[in-house]
């Protein structure tokens, strides 16, 4: 769950993005795991959706490498794209235990508002490949390839 206002706009990224409505400073917590609000979704509930279903899923959810599951923010911080250089992403030295609850995102740096939060998908995201378009849109969930960064 987003912990700052945005809003949700056109992204010079990918298609669509979301901004800070204010002056963030670093260090700020920006999106937390809220359950009731967010949800995870194991592989094997994944596989048993249909279609449609599992690619909305795809796009929208990251699949977390430490607990083997699918989570999806409900609300705008699904939006949030890639970027090699990230303006959000972990505290320095913090360590994710294994839940998505154990983690927060803060701001990397001061952010003006009306910036576009960004963060580093390698660096919590197994199905990362595809994202990028580094496999093949039928590729299973957390393939890998041995391509660069997009």
């Amino acid at each position: 769950m987003l912990l700052i206002p945005v809003r949700v706009g056109p992204s010079r990224i990918h298609g669509t993005g979301i901004f800070a409505l204010t002056a963030i400073t670093a260090g700020t917590p920006v999106w937390r795991f809220q359950t009731g609000v967010d949800r995870t979704f194991s592989a094997a509930e994944w596989h048993s959706l249909p279609a449609p279903a599992r690619e909305f899923l795809r796009a929208y959810c990251y699949f977390d490498r430490l607990c083997g599951e699918l989570v999806l923010n409900a609300d705008h911080g699904r939006f949030m794209n890639h970027a090699a250089s990230p303006n959000t992403g972990a505290n320095p030295g913090a360590t994710p235990e294994g839940s998505p609850a154990d983690f927060t995102t803060v701001a990397l740096v001061d952010l003006p508002a009306g910036t576009e939060l960004t963060c580093d998908y390698r660096a919590f995201d197994g199905d990362v490949a595809w994202k990028l378009g580094q496999v093949a849109n039928d590729a299973p969930l957390g393939a890998t390839a041995d391509s660069g960064d997009q």
